[in-house]
C-alpha cells in the first residue's frame, strides 16, 4: 500500500475501495482497476479528501454515473471520487431547486416536472449526475444548463470551498471553467419557472420516446461519442460513410444510431479507440471534417 493510501485510513474521508475495477461504474462497462476509489459522504470530508491529495501531489478525477466516459484497460493511477449519498439530495423552494453533485440529472428532472417546473425537460435523457452536467453544461433539445444555473459549490484542487455564479463558471457548449480550473462541484443551485404538469410531462415523454427509438439504450454504451459538427450530425455522416455495424473486437458502431459504440459484451477501451480512430480518419478521408471526440479517455495508456 503507498504512504497517501494508508494516510486515506487515518482521515474520515468516506468509504475507501483500493484497485477497484471500474468497469463496475461505467455505463460502457469497460475499464480496469484504479488505485483507490473513494466515497465522501458530505462536503466536509470530501474537501479533507482533496486537501490530503493536494499535499501528497496525487492525481485524482472524479466520476458521477460513469457515462461519457472512456476508462483505459490498464486502469487510473491516483485517486478516482465518487460523491456519496449526502451529496445526492435535491430541495426545492418555490422555483428554486438545490441538488447535490451526486444526485441523479434526470431523477432531477423527473421531480422538477412533478412539482410544476419548466426548464429541465432536456435533462430528462443525459445519464449522468448534476456535478458532471455542469462540469459539461450538459444539454440536448436546444437547451443546456447554462439557462437555469444561479451558483455552484466547489471545492477547489486545492480543497477550498467557493461558490461561482454563472459568470465565473464561463459557460460554452460542453464547456465550463471548471475544464481549465479543476474543482468539484458539491451542491448545484438552479432557476426554473412554474409551468403546466401535464405539458411538461407530455414533453419528456415525447423526448423518452424518441430516445428509445433511435438510441440503443439497452446495449452499454456512452451517449454520442462524437460532437456534432457545426451545421450537421455526427451520426448522419458516418452513417452516410457506410460505417454503421462496423466492428472491432466487442466494440460495434451501432445499427440503430451511428453516433454511438456499443459493447456487445467483451468489449476493451482498445476496441472502443481503434473504432474511433477509424471514425474519424473516414470522415476526414470523405468530407475533410474533422470529428471531436464528446467522451473522455481517462486512465492510464
Amino acid at each position: 500500500m503507498q504512504q497517501w493510501q494508508s494516510k486515506l485510513s487515518q482521515l474520515e474521508v468516506g468509504t475507501v475501495l483500493l484497485n477497484e475495477p471500474m468497469s463496475k461504474y461505467t455505463t460502457w462497462k469497460i475499464g480496469g482497476p484504479a488505485d483507490a476509489l473513494i466515497v465522501p459522504e458530505n462536503t466536509e470530508q470530501l474537501a479533507s479528501l482533496i486537501r490530503l491529495l493536494h499535499a501528497e501531489q496525487i492525481p485524482w478525477m472524479t466520476i458521477g454515473k460513469g457515462s461519457n466516459m472512456l476508462v483505459s484497460d490498464k486502469g487510473i493511477r491516483g485517486a478516482v471520487i465518487k460523491l456519496g449519498k449526502d451529496l445526492e439530495d435535491i430541495e426545492f423552494r418555490g422555483t428554486d431547486v438545490t441538488a447535490g453533485g451526486g444526485a441523479s440529472f434526470v431523477r432531477l428532472s423527473i421531480m422538477a416536472g412533478k412539482n410544476g417546473l419548466t426548464g429541465l425537460e432536456f435533462a430528462g435523457g443525459i445519464p449522468g449526475t448534476v456535478g458532471g452536467a455542469v462540469y459539461m453544461n450538459a444539454g440536448a433539445h436546444g437547451s443546456d444548463v447554462s439557462r437555469i444555473f444561479k451558483s455552484a459549490e466547489i471545492v477547489l484542487e486545492t480543497g477550498e470551498l467557493v461558490t461561482y455564479g454563472a459568470e465565473e463558471m464561463e459557460f460554452a457548449y460542453r464547456h465550463s471553467v471548471l475544464h481549465e480550473r479543476p474543482g468539484i462541484v458539491a451542491r448545484a443551485h438552479f432557476s426554473l419557472e412554474t409551468g403546466d404538469r401535464l405539458e411538461i410531462a407530455a414533453a419528456m415523454a415525447a423526448y423518452k420516446d424518441r430516445r428509445r427509438k433511435t438510441q440503443p439504450l439497452q446495449q452499454p454504451c456512452a451517449g454520442s461519442v462524437f460532437r456534432n459538427p457545426s451545421g450537421d450530425h455526427a451520426a448522419r455522416l458516418i452513417e452516410a460513410a457506410g460505417l454503421k455495424g462496423r466492428r472491432v473486437g466487442g466494440a460495434e458502431i451501432s445499427e440503430l444510431h451511428a453516433n454511438f459504440i456499443v459493447n456487445t459484451g467483451q468489449a476493451t477501451a482498445e476496441d472502443v479507440l481503434t473504432l474511433m480512430e477509424q471514425i474519424k480518419d473516414t470522415i476526414y478521408s470523405k468530407y475533410e471534417i474533422a470529428l471531436v471526440p464528446e467522451v473522455y479517455f481517462v486512465g492510464e495508456r
